[in-house]
């Protein structure tokens, strides 16, 4: 078959991602869909029922992740898998996760509508409590098959209301065998919306993903004395929020000379005893770095691991945790540009800053991401937007990529 006859049906794709919009929709046009939630159950059904339907055979693990799978003319060669999630965070937008499970649905479609026969099977996954959003952390199920989660651990993660993973799981119905659990694939290719800026600004349709960029946490607390505002003068006083500025002023003068392309984050932030007639006597804050070069990272570390020796004030700096660079196969992703090239479509190669269940998943399984431009650079909102035809230009993508691999695999 010609390639340039091969591609998606836009305005099929554009009404699947609407259906699925539906179901968990805030007032504002976001969707709120939570891990093995009613509403994340229902979106679970309808992409069942719409794989069904195609003649799929539809199976889930253990851990409720979900396989669908179109037979090639050798059902025991290992698949080609495309995925990603149907869960989000609360008020979360219409496109973050279902854009890479909604595009290997229609890819699958067209591919039964042109009558193509692979060497091999076809699929999709959609992973279980990838944003971590009711049940921490994030990514778990692809965590638990990757070995990066204990499984006792996860199933005993609780909600809000005190219900455990493992009894969600139980009750939603998507509760299924071990044997069932992604083992061996060809290939997994995650389609999924870059949640960033970059593509949008430099007008590009496609990011063919290379990594996701390593980063640490760390948490550091300073202990001062609490007294009385009006009547301590300043010489005398132990401030624990005037440490803690000084120290992140020297954090922020430090880190932005390591790197141009190094981010950092102070997103938690805690004073006590936060009343405004006392002195506080603690604060407590998070800082994370991220970069997708290993030493950029160690450098990051040993600035957090020293800087606390220049506080006034005792203080610690504890490292929380942090994760390497995960580089994504060289052979699916070099097929992921030369599949953009054919298609004649502007794009660049970039990194990951957030994670996605493909860096696990590459752990076990030949990976690569595609990104398609967010408008804004704005994710995890329901102010999220993609447009339909940048959606479409993925799916395409994706397609391409997909029918090559299934011929050198």
């Amino acid at each position: 078959m010609k390639t340039e006859n091969l591609r998606i049906n836009q305005d099929r794709l554009m009404d699947t991602l609407r259906d699925f919009a539906k179901i968990g929709e805030t007032e504002n046009k976001g969707v709120t869909r939570l891990a093995l939630s009613k509403e994340d159950i229902q979106a679970r059904t309808y992409f069942k029922d719409q794989c069904e339907a195609l003649g799929l055979t539809v199976q889930w693990d253990d851990l409720g992740n979900m396989y669908a799978l179109l037979s090639g003319k050798n059902p025991d060669q290992a698949p080609i898998y495309m995925g990603s999630h149907l869960d989000t965070v609360k008020k979360g937008g219409r496109f973050d996760g279902v854009l890479g499970v909604a595009a290997g649905l229609e890819v699958l479609r067209v591919m039964i509508d042109q009558g193509i026969e692979f060497n091999r099977p076809v699929g999709i996954i959609n992973f279980t409590n990838e944003e971590g959003a009711r049940f921490e952390p994030s990514m778990m199920a692809s965590g638990i098959i990757a070995g990066k989660f204990d499984l006792r651990t996860m199933t005993k993660k609780i909600d809000e209301s005190g219900m455990t993973f493992g009894e969600a799981l139980e009750l939603s119905g998507f509760k299924g065998s071990h044997a069932n659990r992604l083992n061996q694939a060809a290939a997994f290719l995650e389609l999924h919306i870059e949640q960033g800026p970059i593509l949008e600004q430099r007008q590009l349709d496609i990011g063919v993903v290379e990594c996701v960029v390593g980063m640490c946490c760390y948490e550091i607390d300073i202990t001062g004395q609490s007294n009385h505002a009006g009547t301590t003068p300043q010489s005398m006083r132990k401030d624990a929020l005037t440490a803690a500025n000084h120290l992140m002023n020297i954090l922020h003068k430090r880190l932005t000379k390591l790197d141009s392309d190094l981010v950092y984050t102070i997103g938690r932030f805690s004073v006590s005893p936060n009343i405004h007639t006392v002195i506080p006597n603690k604060v407590v804050f998070s800082i994370e770095a991220r970069h997708k070069d290993e030493g950029v990272i160690k450098q990051v570390e040993a600035i957090l691991s020293e800087v606390t020796n220049e506080c006034s004030l005792p203080s610690n700096a504890t490292k929380l945790w942090g994760r390497n660079t995960v580089w994504f196969n060289e052979q699916v992703v070099q097929q992921v540009e030369e599949s953009t090239k054919t298609l004649d479509y502007s794009y660049t190669k970039m990194v990951s800053g957030a994670g996605h269940d493909a860096q696990f998943i590459a752990g076990i399984v030949p990976s690569a991401m595609i990104f398609v431009p967010s408008a804004g650079g704005i994710s995890h909102s329901e102010n999220e937007y993609t447009s339909w035809e940048a959606c479409g230009i993925g799916a395409n993508v994706l397609l391409e990529t997909v029918y090559r691999l299934t011929t050198k695999l």
